[in-house]
């Protein structure tokens, strides 16, 4: 299938992939700043950003995603790439490498390492974000000036709401309101929990001290799941944590995705 992405840059291929309902322009704070060193592809996942669905009766599950990847970096002639996600995208991620498709995994607040209470809260925020989403776009752009009223439509998501521009808002509500494979993606979720090792493969978790969407218990349940795995706590980052401080997640993407020290100025 058709699979709309972003690539800029030049060096060892990165792919990234967003969080349920948004799209590849959640990495556009961090992009250039990896594309001085990587081969960044973005990827909008099927039934969201500018991607079509899956056909129907596909399920939107682990093993859909995986199969989705490696025709994907198949038909880019990419070799197990590094790989890297939040949320959503994270835990595809971090399943790729398990699988053996992935160089490397960087996964930014993953999804999979819920219970069930957490993953119904989450689901209950996720919706009513999504409702929230459907109010007019001039009404919320009012709103939006305000940065307490900001703050309280997307501090869910964001950490810093404040630092992202009205307009790139308005555009990410209108992905999360329009995409076709959030409920059934959030359906799936019911069962989509990382089981894998990730044996041989270097691994970075990456979770926001401001995650309200996915709390840090799923952080310290990731790390006993992954021992062996770097973990890296994102002063003052949301779940969303690319625009809340660009330079901190590069430099965690880059260092993921490499055996040096990375510098980002």
């Amino acid at each position: 299938m058709d699979i709309v992405f972003e690539r800029r840059g030049d060096g060892p291929p990165l792919l990234l992939m967003h969080g349920i309902g948004h799209r590849w322009q959640a990495w556009e704070p961090v992009i250039d700043l990896l594309a001085k060193e990587r081969d960044v592809i973005a990827v909008d996942l099927p039934g969201f950003g500018a991607s079509p669905p899956l056909p129907p009766g596909t399920p939107y599950d682990l093993d859909t995603a995986i199969s989705m990847l490696r025709e994907f970096t198949d038909r880019l002639g990419l070799d197990r790439p590094h790989v890297a996600g939040n949320s959503l995208g994270g835990l595809f991620a971090l399943e790729a490498a398990d699988r053996g498709l992935a160089r490397s995994v960087t996964a930014l607040s993953p999804a999979g390492f819920f219970t069930p209470l957490e993953l119904r809260y989450a689901a209950l925020v996720l919706r009513a974000c999504r409702l929230g989403a459907g109010v007019p776009a001039a009404t919320m752009r009012r709103l939006a000036r305000s940065p307490r009223l900001r703050t309280l439509m997307f501090g869910m998501i964001y950490g810093r709401p404040d630092l992202i521009a009205i307009d790139t808002l308005l555009a990410d509500a209108a992905a999360l309101r329009g995409a076709t494979g959030f409920e059934p993606t959030l359906r799936a979720g019911r069962r989509s929990t990382f089981r894998g090792e990730v044996p041989d493969v270097p691994v970075t978790i990456a979770w926001g001290t401001r995650d309200r969407l996915l709390r840090t218990g799923q952080a310290v349940r990731a790390q006993q799941t992954l021992p062996h795995a770097r973990f890296v706590w994102l002063q003052g980052c949301g779940h969303v944590p690319m625009a809340d401080d660009p330079r901190l997640v590069a430099r965690v993407l880059l260092e993921g995705s490499s055996a040096r020290p990375a510098q980002v100025p």
